[in-house]
């Protein structure tokens, strides 16, 4: 969602290295979300931009795509390599009524093996 007040605002999620597979991860590829031990949700990458913080090291902003998008939960550890994560180890997109489930229930089942 872009900020009413800054409709030229992009969301970003800054990280310390720019990717080193740049072309590949902006052609479909997505910011996978793991969130209390579980990969949850997803966000289209739509750029990259360098620049260097306030301290003058340098950072890359991956730009995402205002839709976050949610996913059939399953355990996960954190992990860095999202970057690279191929279609057919990513999970599946919950269909719309998945989606609407409230997610303590959607974590408990997911947990139980039934979703």
């Amino acid at each position: 969602m872009r900020a009413q007040n800054n409709p030229g605002a992009v969301h970003a999620h800054v990280t310390r290295m720019r990717p080193n597979r740049a072309e590949e991860l902006l052609d479909g590829g997505s910011l996978y979300w793991v969130i209390k031990g579980q990969i949850c949700a997803r966000q289209k990458l739509v750029g990259l931009e360098d620049f260097a913080d306030s301290d003058g090291v340098r950072r890359c902003a991956l730009q995402l795509d205002d839709e976050v998008v949610a996913l059939a939960p399953r355990p996960c550890r954190p992990f860095q390599g999202w970057r690279y994560l191929k279609p057919e180890d990513a999970p599946p997109d919950l269909d719309a009524g998945g989606a609407e489930m409230p997610e303590d229930l959607r974590r408990q089942l997911s947990e139980l093996g039934l979703l």
